[in-house]
């Protein structure tokens, strides 16, 4: 997807959602397609801590270009943009491990977490407990 046109991925994109309505593994599957999103280390324009200046997914998907922030934002949006995920509680939170100086940007959705291992989702209680929340926002449906 990530080679293609822009109205290309924005159609590759509204496919993928719609195949997640009836997947037996959407977390897997939601993994699997973001996990080679182009990445870049920081993207300067988006201030995780302040909404408003995140772009909609669109306009993540038009610049095309991911950090782990954006990566995480646009794996919480492929479910909430469903209607079978439509009304869960999608959480985006900031992870820290204190003693490593790491952060990860997850997304938290029932009992699974996504964006936190390069293997794919795993349950929440495998998340280590010293790690500590610093940032957490419940993803609603984009503007």
């Amino acid at each position: 997807m990530f080679k293609q046109d822009v109205d290309d991925r924005l159609s590759s994109w509204a496919k993928f959602r719609h195949q997640l309505e009836d997947s037996p593994i959407p977390y897997q599957d939601v993994w699997e397609f973001w996990k080679s999103a182009p990445f870049i280390p920081f993207n300067h324009k988006i201030d995780p801590y302040h909404q408003r200046s995140w772009p909609s997914p669109w306009e993540i998907i038009v610049e095309n270009k991911y950090d782990d922030f954006t990566k995480a934002l646009m794996i919480g949006y492929s479910l909430k943009l469903t209607k079978r995920f439509e009304n869960d509680k999608i959480e985006l939170q900031t992870l820290v491990d204190r003693a490593k100086s790491t952060y990860y940007n997850v997304i938290c959705i029932r009992e699974m977490v996504i964006n936190y291992s390069d293997f794919g989702p795993v349950e929440r209680i495998k998340v280590p407990d010293y790690f500590f929340i610093e940032n957490l926002v419940e993803l609603s449906t984009t503007r």
